[in-house]
């Protein structure tokens, strides 16, 4: 896929259960464009490298497990996830895991794994535009994006969400353990070396908490009429 480095482009970063996913689906569906989901690279990477025998401290075999991966992404209706295919195999479900996503996490403070994948995020930048979810979009992958939203919410808040996901998707599990395992994520992520999780100098930081996700939608369409 050939990039087109004058199409427009929406960056929404932030923290993991902020409705990141969500928003920017539904951002792509009403513009038209294309979406990028970042956070899936580095979860597949994470996968593709445990089903390969790759240690995720063998930082050249990540650096090839992330180089050679084969990943599509479909869309779905909104609210559901984007479909994520990995060798053709629909792998959604797998790499949602809270286990897939700590280890995706360990994965990516990893700066080798980072450059290996930063060439192919680029290469989802085509017309009519793309809508970019991550961690770093605006301040490393796109940093001249037109229009930066960070997208956050407390970490309790955050929580709850993904308890009541998991619940309704029959998972048994502990909010005061979901609790933990979020604020731990945020911690390495804000610390971590390699592109740490911040909002960018530019960007219009909306927080979720207590809003419903058609008022977070009308904000980030008011910051995508700037595009």
């Amino acid at each position: 896929m050939m990039s087109d480095n004058k199409a427009p482009v929406i960056t929404v970063d932030g923290p993991g259960g902020a409705g990141k996913g969500t928003i920017t689906q539904m951002l792509a569906q009403k513009l038209g464009w294309s979406l990028l989901d970042s956070g899936a690279l580095y979860r597949l990477t994470a996968l593709a490298a445990e089903r390969q025998g790759v240690s995720l401290e063998d930082d050249a075999g990540l650096v090839e497990v992330a180089s050679s991966l084969d990943v599509a992404f479909e869309p779905t209706p909104v609210g559901e996830p984007v479909r994520v295919l990995l060798a053709g195999e629909d792998v959604t479900a797998e790499i949602r895991t809270e286990s897939c996503g700590n280890n995706a996490s360990r994965v990516a403070v990893k700066q080798p794994v980072r450059d290996a994948l930063l060439q192919r995020q680029r290469d989802f930048r085509k017309n009519p535009g793309l809508v970019a979810d991550g961690r770093d979009m605006g301040t490393v992958v796109f940093p001249d994006a037109p229009v930066k939203i960070f997208l956050t919410a407390s970490a309790e808040e955050r929580a709850r969400r993904r308890f009541n996901q998991l619940k309704e998707a029959g998972v048994d599990v502990n909010i005061d353990a979901l609790l933990e395992e979020i604020r731990a994520r945020d911690e390495r992520d804000m610390n971590r070396s390699a592109a740490p999780l911040k909002p960018a100098d530019d960007a219009q930081v909306i927080d979720s908490t207590g809003l419903s996700i058609e008022e977070v939608l009308d904000r980030c369409m008011a910051a995508a009429g700037q595009a």
